[in-house]
């Protein structure tokens, strides 16, 4: 018995096949609810240097049932406890947010979102800002928290 080597055709049609099956990964790993294997991103060079992003969301209604925090009473917040740890600069943007609270009840609020970014070599430092931040918004405001949200990134300015 011989062996053929195989055809132009053969092999064209086991390319495309192939081709075929890696194009649908993708695809069947989202329709089983799965993630698909990892891939090496296709993008440029990372730039910057390593920071940490900290995002604070703040509510402002007040449990006790007493006026919302007004932008005046947030911004001046911010004068007094955030610009003094963080000088070279932080965003600060408006949002409406939900949460539960303590009691199980669905809360809906305007809040604020506090972002900082500092370079990741001196998290260490920041961490103990960052904490009494929250610590005295809650008591200032009557709050029984404030999310805190901290991703590493690569910043450059």
């Amino acid at each position: 018995m011989s062996v053929r080597p195989p055809t132009i055709r053969t092999r064209v049609a086991v390319a495309a096949a192939g081709a075929l099956i890696a194009a649908g990964a993708p695809a069947a790993y989202a329709t089983l609810g799965e993630d698909p294997p990892e891939r090496p991103p296709v993008t440029a060079q990372a730039r910057g240097k390593a920071y940490v992003e900290t995002r604070l969301f703040f509510g402002t209604e007040r449990p006790d049932g007493g006026p919302a925090v007004t932008d005046e009473q947030f911004l001046a917040f911010v004068d007094r406890e955030v610009t003094p740890g963080f000088p070279a600069g932080l965003t600060v943007q408006n949002g409406r947010g939900q949460w539960r609270d303590g009691s199980g009840t669905i809360e809906r609020e305007r809040s604020y979102e506090l972002i900082l970014l500092y370079p990741a070599s001196e998290a260490r430092l920041h961490d103990p800002r960052i904490e009494a931040i929250r610590e005295a918004y809650r008591r200032a405001f009557g709050q029984e928290s404030v999310a805190r949200l901290d991703e590493p990134t690569r910043a450059d300015f």
